[in-house]
């Protein structure tokens, strides 16, 4: 009987903001960090899980990682594994840490990174990818391990089991459909970074297009004569048969979003990300009916299923862009999965960050295989950054997600890389303060 012998965390900081890579409107000078764990057994099994953010505070998602794997320490893995519906629960149901959320901010990051081990040790348990033991899961199953609660004016649990036994047709079919097409399909944001400099912007648009990208997203949102003009290269660059996305990054209030939008309605964007505060579901709501056709697009700091369910029934928005490492892992991404479904809203996941692309690769394929068995205005984001520092790192080729074949979530760092960036102790942050400069505090 093998059990959790013990839990590694680590406080992972990557100096990003050194080259203005991630920043928008909102977040100007950010570093990609993450609040990485590790859970051992005294079998050799491993689980690797995280959550994003984007520096300082990650020292505090990294202690509260801790205290709710702590639970996990001695408990039999196979009885974990075999029901990560149960564990989930209760963790989640831990009445004291549920009251500094409850189900959002630090101790919601933390769930994240902690179920995130979990679902990538059930995978390496049961040697094969995340998406793999999705898709190989009954109807019956992944709804046993989703978390509905809260959700049943919006999606009972047999309305959930519905929409998977509809989808159980054409598995294996749609499998083979996205390895013949060569994976599936994402749009690049590495170009569109609001720091970039014209030229920087010119020659990595040029550079996603040769590599077969035909979707690209730019940053709006601090100027709008800038944006005109940034919009105006991207589309001189990629042309008007590709399409364009715009992000804002929350900046806008209601009106101000409305006006900026339709300002830039002759570039004709597919649609707007985040236009206003991402709680704001009547907001996004009045802004989707106000600058259509083009699309509201929303999700990455949507900070649990309740959230997206409101979205959904107010019809706040075009696409749904859920988080691998903001919502509770897996257990609270099904719902999301399920509730779009059965609104008819197409999901296109954020990603991003320090492995978001690593992770959220797995959940699209999972969705097109076992829940939407559709890829109409469906595309993954994708960021070319970090990817180096994991062991099985994300492969796009030609615009889309070569699907993964390796065992587990995708989420194991390199441990150089751990004793390189973890902060303040790792080499990269020591030489920094030798030299009297820390980017990251």
């Amino acid at each position: 009987m093998a059990i959790i012998s013990g839990i590694r965390v680590h406080d992972i900081r990557f100096p990003t903001s050194l080259q203005a890579d991630g920043s928008d409107a909102m977040n100007k000078d950010g570093d990609y960090s993450a609040a990485y764990l590790v859970l051992e057994t005294d079998s050799g099994l491993r689980g690797h899980g995280f959550t994003f953010t984007i520096g300082r505070g990650n020292d505090l998602c990294a202690a509260a990682a801790r205290q709710r794997a702590e639970p996990l320490i001695g408990r039999d893995v196979d009885s974990l594994l075999d029901d990560l519906g149960a564990i989930y629960r209760e963790l989640a149901d831990d009445s004291q840490l549920r009251w500094l959320g409850p189900e959002k901010g630090v101790v919601h990051l933390a769930m994240a990174a902690v179920m995130n081990a979990l679902w990538d040790m059930a995978a390496r348990r049961a040697g094969v990818p995340l998406w793999r033991l999705l898709v190989d899961m009954t109807p019956d199953q992944l709804a046993d391990a989703a978390d509905l609660r809260y959700l049943s004016d919006a999606l009972t649990r047999e309305e959930a089991v519905g929409i998977l036994r509809a989808a159980e047709p054409g598995r294996e079919r749609r499998i083979a459909e996205l390895t013949a097409r060569g994976g599936y399909p994402c749009y690049t944001t590495s170009a569109g970074w609001l720091g970039y400099s014209d030229d920087k912007l010119r020659a990595l648009l040029q550079e996603a297009k040769d590599d077969g990208h035909r979707h690209f997203k730019i940053k709006v949102g601090a100027d709008l004569e800038e944006d005109r003009r940034r919009l105006r290269i991207a589309r001189e660059v990629v042309g008007w048969d590709a399409e364009l996305m715009i992000d804002a990054n929350q900046v806008w209030d209601v009106p101000q979003a409305i006006d900026w939008v339709n300002e830039l309605a002759e570039f004709r964007p597919l649609w707007i990300e985040e236009p206003t505060s991402p709680d704001d579901v009547l907001g996004h709501a009045a802004i989707r009916r106000a600058v259509s056709p083009i699309g509201v697009a929303s999700g990455e700091h949507g900070m649990n299923r309740v959230l997206f369910k409101q979205m959904f029934q107010a019809e706040a928005i075009d696409f749904c862009q859920l988080d691998s490492a903001r919502l509770a892992s897996v257990n609270e991404i099904l719902s999301v999965y399920l509730m779009a479904q059965k609104f008819g809203v197409p999901v296109c996941p954020h990603a991003g960050g320090v492995g978001l692309c690593e992770l959220v690769q797995h959940l699209s394929i999972f969705d097109f295989v076992a829940v939407s068995a559709s890829l109409d205005k469906r595309l993954t984001e994708y960021v070319d950054n970090l990817h180096e520092h994991f062991t099985d790192p994300v492969v796009v080729s030609n615009g889309h997600y070569v699907l993964p074949s390796h065992p587990g979530y995708s989420a194991e760092l390199h441990e150089e890389s751990i004793e390189r960036y973890e902060f303040p102790t790792g080499t990269y942050w020591l030489e920094r303060s030798a030299e009297g400069v820390l980017v990251s505090r």
